[in-house]
């Protein structure tokens, strides 16, 4: 098969240099007297109760271990982190992500696109922070990371304050 180029890179065979997958995750918030903080992106959020969830319910890594979890094909969130979490008592979503990320085989992360969607609480000034982390644990850089919050204009359960949703794209290439 004749080699092809896609934008100044040389494509040989039919493996695509580039690959791209989509996550999702959502939980509702856990009761008002809640102990457990909430954590986006690795980070604790402070003034809204924690997530619902075995774990600590981090819907960013979750949406992000889904979407590298559709770059590799193994499904780490369910069965595998259940066992992690029930089993080994992690309850930390980055050790999901790192364990989803384990298994890219010839393939690195390039970039990781989040929107998260909830009224509460204002994330704005947390972006930062979660950039930073989501960077870290993907060996990325705070460039390499987009996130972004909305309100759903009210339309969604999140957006009317009863939970939170993410979504997560992941880019990755071949590695040479």
């Amino acid at each position: 098969m004749a080699a092809r180029r896609y934008r100044g890179i040389k494509m040989t065979g039919a493996a695509p240099g580039f690959k791209a997958a989509l996550g999702q995750d959502s939980h509702r918030f856990e009761g008002a007297r809640s102990l457990k903080p909430l954590m986006l992106g690795g980070i604790a959020v402070p003034g809204c109760p924690g997530l619902a969830g075995n774990s600590d319910a981090d819907v960013v890594l979750h949406a992000v271990t889904n979407a590298v979890s559709g770059i590799s094909g193994k499904n780490i969130l369910g069965r595998v982190a259940d066992r992690m979490c029930l089993d080994k008592g992690i309850t930390d979503s980055a050790a999901y992500l790192k364990k989803a990320l384990a298994t890219l085989g010839p393939w690195r992360l390039v970039h990781v696109s989040v929107c998260i969607e909830g009224k509460r609480p204002v994330l704005a000034k947390h972006i930062p922070a979660m950039k930073k982390s989501i960077a870290r644990i993907c060996s990325l850089t705070e460039r390499d990371i987009g996130i972004t919050a909305t309100t759903g204009e009210g339309l969604t359960a999140f957006g009317r304050g009863k939970g939170m949703q993410a979504f997560a794209v992941v880019t990755a290439e071949r590695r040479h």
